[in-house]
Formats: structure tokens, sequence, C-alpha cells
């Protein structure tokens, strides 16, 4: 039996469709309300596409190899502040709020986290999820602080209670870490996450902000704050305390005193290379001293002083100047024009050569 399709009725339905369709939501009588769900096929449907789409746009992505340049401890003072109350955490678990969501932000257990890998973990972590209330890294272009959440996440499920606490708070605990809105020793808590009370840092990639100028503290807050440099970790911290006080915090900090340069086993060529850069510069290719402005006690007051700095930190901040992506204030487009002319090699010697400086 021949079927004949009649092309003009066809297309007469499918020209009224839209417009049927858009009559019925005028009306009313989809509910949206969340206290019934989804029906069943509804939410096998949703829950299927957004597990197709996350494993196909983790395709070309390629986890970093070895350690993300930024630490696990500042990804766990983020968790702590703006994913625990959704996903829970060892010894706090997630509320009956947040449990009665739909969808449910589920619970971080080894089993939930093996069903991703860590390509499709960074996906989710870095563009959330649509429908969800999964949001979106807060600085898109910190990949490095995205892997970083994502080597978090899977020590996350066998930490016990204390030792998440001591990762994720630091010496502030939990009952103070997150009362940052207008008391001074609140806002302090929430820095004390990652930098500690005295400045020292919490690690090799946390950067030692002890005896640095208020000036240059004060900008960075509030750069951070307002979107101006990149880090979706500090553009939380800093977005969360009251902006009245980052003077304050910042003459806290500038109060403190540096810790003397740790002994370092990087190779005397790499830091002699270093301190040959930082002394003269590489003409050929128009890079500048790098003691020209930072080693100058009568220094521009924004400029950080790197004496004593950790060499990670150094060289990750290098790579992202070189990258584009740090800046902030007035000056962040002279670091980039310059660090995008060093070479890898160079960018390890230079954070070699100041981390073996003892801090003035």
């Amino acid at each position: 039996m021949k079927v004949r399709i009649n092309w003009k009725r066809a297309a007469i339905a499918l020209a009224v469709l839209p417009v049927a369709a858009l009559f019925v939501a005028w009306l009313g009588f989809f509910n949206v309300g969340a206290a019934s769900g989804h029906w069943k096929i509804t939410e096998w449907f949703l829950h299927f596409a957004m597990r197709s789409a996350v494993r196909t746009y983790a395709l070309p992505i390629a986890p970093p190899d070895g350690p993300p340049p930024v630490g696990v401890r500042p990804a766990a003072g983020h968790y702590a502040a703006g994913c625990a109350m959704c996903h829970g955490a060892p010894g706090a678990p997630r509320g009956a709020t947040v449990r009665a969501m739909l969808p449910a932000p589920p619970a971080l257990t080894a089993a939930a986290l093996a069903d991703w890998s860590d390509a499709e973990l960074f996906r989710i972590v870095k563009h959330g999820l649509r429908f969800t209330g999964m949001p979106a890294w807060p600085a898109q272009a910190r990949d490095d602080e995205v892997w970083a959440m994502v080597a978090f996440l899977r020590r996350l499920p066998e930490l016990a209670p204390r030792d998440y606490r001591s990762l994720a708070y630091g010496e502030a605990p939990p009952d103070s870490a997150g009362d940052v809105a207008n008391r001074f020793e609140g806002a302090l808590a929430g820095c004390a996450r990652c930098h500690g009370r005295d400045g020292t840092g919490g690690g090799e990639t946390v950067p030692v902000i002890a005896g640095q100028r208020p000036a240059y503290l004060a900008a960075s807050l509030a750069a951070y704050a307002e979107g101006r440099r990149a880090s979706g970790i500090m553009q939380l911290a800093a977005g969360q305390a009251d902006a009245a006080l980052f003077d304050r915090l910042a003459r806290h900090y500038a109060g403190q005193s540096a810790p003397a340069a740790p002994p370092t086993d990087a190779a005397p060529e790499l830091i002699e290379r270093g301190r040959a850069i930082a002394r003269r510069g590489i003409p050929e290719r128009d890079v500048p001293a790098c003691l020209g402005c930072h080693g100058r006690p009568e220094r521009n007051p924004v400029y950080p002083g790197l004496d004593g700095q950790r060499p990670d930190y150094l060289a990750n901040q290098l790579r992202l100047f070189a990258a584009g992506v740090r800046g902030g204030t007035p000056y962040s487009h002279l670091m980039t024009a310059f660090a995008d002319e060093l070479t890898v090699r160079e960018r390890a010697a230079l954070a070699a050569y100041f981390a073996s400086r003892p801090a003035r």
C-alpha cells in the first residue's frame, strides 16, 4: 500500500504546533511546582541528556601532568565556603532543605565520584549544570584552580571529619570562618583558611602575604572582589568580606613578620640563571631587570615584594601573567608583556632565585 503525504497539511500542522504549545503554556496547565517533582520518564531523560552532554564535552579535555599548580588546601577552603552547604562534607551532612531540592545535589561519596572521569569532573566544576543550581566556576580563565578542585574532590570521600576541618579551615574554627560579613575577626578567620593569621600561608602554592605592603594587599583584595583579577577561590573569599575591612586586613598582614627563606633544593645553576635575569634582564628580548621594580625600597607601593616567596607560587603567577590571565592593577600589562618573553625554564629560574632570597 502506497502512503501519500499531503505536504501542504504537514506544513500547516508544523506551523500550528508551536502556537498550540504556546497557548497551552499560557493557560498555565503545566505544573511547575517542585513538590511533585518530575515524571519518572522526564527525570530519566534529563539525567540521560546531562550525562551524555558532560561525556561529549569532556572528550577534548586532557588532565594535567602531575599535581595542579594551585594546591588542594585552597580548593578545600573554597569547597567549605561555597560547596559544602549543598554537597555536604565529612562530619557535616547536608541539611533537610538541601535534600528536598529538585534535583537534590548529590552527596559526593566515593561511589558517586567514581561514575565520573577527571575530565568530566573538570567540565562540571568549570561550567556548572543548567537546571540544577550547580554554578559555573567564578573565574573561567583559571583552569588551574578547577583542576585543584578536581584533585580535592578525589580526596574528599576518604577524609575523616578532623582531617577535613584541618584542610578546609586551617586555624579558623568552622563556627567563625563563615561569619565574614561585618566583623574583623570573622573576616580574618576567612583569610586564615589558607594564609594563616600570620600570613605565612598553608602550602607551597599559597603565597606568603606577611610583610607585604598594605597598599598592595588592599588593592589585591579589591581586584579579586570586583572580578578584575581572575581567581574563583579568591573572588569568593574577598566577595564574602566587607570591603570596608580591606584596609584593616591589609594592615594586619603587612604588620606580620615574613618567615626566613627556607632552604632550597633548586640547582645552583638554576638560581644563578634567575639571579642574572633579575639583575640584568634579557636585553635582546626587551625583558627588564626584575629588581628594578621589585627590589628597590622606594618601589611603587602596589608592587609586591618577591623575596622569600614560595617558588611554586611564583612560577605559577609568571605563567598566568604570560597567558594574560592575571591582572587587576594599572600595571599588570607590564608583567604580561615581560612574562610572555620568558621560557618555562626562565620562569622556574626566577622563582627559584627569589625564593632563595631572605625576605626583608
